[in-house]
């Protein structure tokens, strides 16, 4: 299992909304994720900077990079936009983080 993090971007305002949409994502972007590899999924939020640091694990022969190609997915990014930095095409500015420490 391969761990993963990155980091991304709140626009100012909008952390309470942000939460509220992850506590009802959708059953069919939970299906996606999962069907992809990724599973341990979490979203860590520093209230100060409104940085979120995201962390994963994947699978071996995961289908992860394929996320991007998948309708719910776009519609996802479509969905939290407002809420965040995003790309042009409306993906999430997503920075990886280098692991430098882990405890098992």
């Amino acid at each position: 299992m391969q761990r993963h993090a990155f980091k991304m971007k709140l626009k100012p305002g909008t952390a309470a909304e942000y939460k509220k949409r992850h506590d009802e994502i959708w059953p069919e972007l939970q299906k996606e994720l999962r069907a992809a590899g990724i599973s341990d999924y979490s979203i860590f939020l520093d209230e100060e900077t409104l940085t979120l640091f995201a962390v994963q694990k994947l699978s071996p022969g995961n289908s992860a990079a394929e996320l991007p190609n998948h309708p719910v997915v776009r519609k996802w990014w479509d969905y939290m936009a407002p809420l965040m930095e995003t790309n042009p095409d409306k993906s999430p500015v997503a920075k990886p983080l280098r692991e430098v420490f882990h405890l098992d």
